[in-house]
């Protein structure tokens, strides 16, 4: 996005927060279907959905995954996605925050009469939702796999939820990350390097001894496993729920910085 297009986009954003009827739901609705739309108006939505959608048919359908399972299940595809996360939900997080803070267009948006929160979770929310498209666009899977024998609907619809928690998780990661800098590539690495590290972090539990437990509980893929089972546990939407308050409030602090700096 150019830099005029920025600036006519973040006072687009401003004008719809001063023309709401300033409630808090109103102008972050405004706020994230801003962003949601911005995605869409460089070519960065289209990359990002267009790469995604081939790499999962690169991990899911060209090893024939399903079917050397012996069973219909979409659980090698629920696997393949949840690798590529913490590579994909920094790609959309990265110009939250970086792209107009290097414009200098993020001070004009902060000193709306909005609140930070909406500024935060408006921007979280466009995030979210094109990670939300990129997911819907697999639901043609379930269905061809259907076809093949006898789906267990539970697990399929536990992998959705899983996959929009822990994407949820790591967008507000890269929110929060985006927010400290003002370059997009910084941020897209610092966000991809750190959530790939606690990605793998139990993979590799035999060398963390009696700590195990607790480097297992830290790593998102635990939890999205169990809830990829089909089980609901309350601990899983906890962690996830934690994750994205605790980035989310970090974020607040940044930008509450910016605006005392």
């Amino acid at each position: 996005m150019s830099d005029s297009e920025s600036t006519a986009t973040t006072t687009r954003a401003g004008a719809l927060a001063r023309g709401s009827i300033g409630t808090p739901l109103n102008n972050t609705l405004a706020i994230a279907r801003r962003e949601f739309v911005s995605y869409f108006s460089s070519p960065l939505g289209y990359i990002v959905i267009g790469m995604f959608l081939l790499l999962v048919g690169f991990l899911f359908f060209i090893p024939f995954a399903f079917l050397t399972l012996g069973k219909a299940t979409l659980q090698p595809m629920f696997n393949s996605i949840s690798w590529l996360l913490p590579l994909i939900c920094p790609a959309i997080a990265m110009r939250t925050f970086a792209e107009e803070s290097r414009t200098g267009t993020l001070e004009m948006l902060i000193t709306q009469p909005v609140r930070d929160w909406e500024v935060i979770l408006g921007k979280f929310f466009g995030a979210l939702g094109l990670l939300a498209v990129c997911i819907v666009a697999t639901f043609s899977y379930p269905v061809i796999i259907s076809r093949m024998g006898e789906l267990d609907w539970g697990p399929v619809a536990g992998g959705y939820l899983g996959l929009l928690l822990g994407g949820a998780a790591y967008i507000s990661f890269g929110v929060m990350v985006s927010s400290f800098t003002k370059d997009q590539i910084t941020a897209f690495f610092v966000s991809f390097i750190v959530g790939a590290v606690f990605f793998l972090m139990n993979k590799a539990l035999i060398f963390f001894g009696g700590a195990a437990s607790v480097i297992e509980y830290l790593c998102p893929d635990y939890h999205f496993a169990s809830i990829a089972r089909g089980v609901i546990d309350a601990r899983n939407i906890i962690y996830f729920g934690s994750v994205i308050f605790i980035c989310l409030l970090a974020t607040a602090r940044s930008l509450e910085s910016r605006r005392w700096s």
